[in-house]
């Protein structure tokens, strides 16, 4: 997967590329970059939030889905977006009248911020309206992100209660506990997938392959960062984090620039060179492909 949510002000700098063009021009390059080391595998363009038709619209036109193979997109109904959990079926049809590529729902999740009640009904609903209706659910996530971390957000805490959802997405709490919908999860899985972000060097891998496994998980989305490239010791990193997901049908996401190779010094900043994000690519796909 090629980038994550590139229509999120949070996860893309637009002032610096107002109609993405670079990073059209960048899905295709890292596209093809996939492509020439293995011609087998899946290449998704990473799942836009808010799930916007005319964006898709938009990337064909520029070209970006030349090399793309699936389209993806992420929905939180009863987090952040403005329609309701029972619209995901028409958000679908919306796509779908977009672009002939199949549609993966590559995170669709409730928090408990509110309650776990909440979230229970969230999984229960999302999984009666999405299996079946598209051929790749990731449901997000595994774990609560510990409080301790920032999550990956411009605004913080200046997004108020919509920033702290962030913080109770998973089906675990930081202190290793289930909730309410942990169980009920068993009960869709396989056809239920998981998305977990592992951060550098994160203390939770080898944990969450033993949860993913007692679930019955097949389909796992992740993500590999090309900022973390930079740092000492990456690739034992992220051998450690591949070999450990083995097991899986992984859906690998590639993403966030170094700071010092983008037009701004920041994660979300347009690289100044885009092939060294199509080599980033290849070098990936090469070593775990």
């Amino acid at each position: 997967m090629l980038w994550n949510e590139p229509n999120n002000l949070s996860h893309w700098d637009f002032e610096m590329d107002p109609e993405w063009r670079i990073f059209a021009n960048m899905a295709r390059q890292g596209g093809a970059a996939v492509r020439a080391e293995n011609r087998e595998v899946t290449r998704a363009l990473g799942g836009i939030s808010p799930i916007d038709p005319d964006f898709i619209r938009l990337m064909k036109g520029h070209g970006a889905l030349d090399q793309i193979d699936v389209v993806a997109v992420h929905g939180f109904p009863l987090d952040w977006n403005h329609w309701t959990i029972h619209e995901w079926p028409d958000k679908i049809t919306e796509i779908e009248a977009a672009t002939d590529l199949p549609i993966w729902v590559s995170e669709a999740g409730v928090s408990s911020f509110g309650a776990e009640e909440v979230q229970q009904f969230g999984l229960n609903r999302t999984a009666e309206l999405l299996i079946g209706r598209v051929p790749r659910i990731h449901w997000y996530s595994l774990h609560d992100l510990p409080r301790t971390w920032p999550a990956t957000t411009r605004h913080r805490e200046a997004e108020g209660s919509a920033y702290y959802r962030h913080f109770y997405m998973g089906l675990i709490r930081e202190d290793g506990t289930p909730k309410l919908a942990l169980e009920r999860f068993a009960e869709y899985a396989p056809k239920l997938g998981i998305c977990q972000w592992f951060h550098y060097e994160d203390p939770r891998l080898d944990a969450s392959v033993r949860h993913l496994r007692d679930l019955g998980v097949r389909h796992l989305r992740t993500g590999l960062s090309w900022a973390d490239r930079l740092r000492p010791n990456a690739l034992q990193w992220f051998d450690r984090q591949m070999s450990a997901l083995e097991e899986f049908d992984v859906t690998l996401t590639l993403c966030f620039t170094p700071e010092e190779k983008g037009l701004r010094p920041h994660h979300t900043s347009p690289p100044q060179k885009i092939e060294e994000f199509a080599d980033f690519c290849s070098e990936m796909t090469r070593r775990y492909v």
